[in-house]
């Protein structure tokens, strides 16, 4: 069976100016790698984040607003060292038990993004 559809990115917005903090956070608190953007839309600012097949693009946007419904699910092994590293940097860390099959928690990224962090219970 080919695949004819398969999701490249996730792209958030950021405000001009944060791509220090995003680093941070997505680098040194989540574990990504940064992946380097094209000459071409570099110079438009934001940056690129990969991890375990994962890809996050954080574009700048001059009229910032963060994602509070829409979000990356990010799918994890251990969820509790995750919200524990989370809280450590911290961020928010928010339990839900609303997904059937699923634990979870919500957090956002330094701008106000909102990501959630789920592992199966099964």
């Amino acid at each position: 069976m080919t695949r004819d559809a398969v999701v490249h990115h996730v792209q958030l917005a950021c405000p001009p100016g944060t791509e220090d903090a995003l680093r941070a956070f997505y680098l040194g608190v989540l574990g990504f790698e940064e992946v380097p953007k094209p000459p071409a839309l570099a110079a438009r600012g934001g940056c690129w984040f990969r991890r375990d097949g994962v890809e996050l693009h954080l574009g700048v946007e001059a009229d910032f607003r963060p994602a509070r419904k829409a979000h990356p699910g990010l799918l994890v092994g251990d969820l509790d060292a995750w919200a524990a590293r989370l809280e450590e940097a911290g961020a928010p860390v928010t339990f839900d038990d609303d997904f059937p099959g699923m634990r979870r928690f919500y957090t956002e990224d330094p701008n106000g993004n909102r990501i959630e962090v789920l592992t199966p219970t099964g």
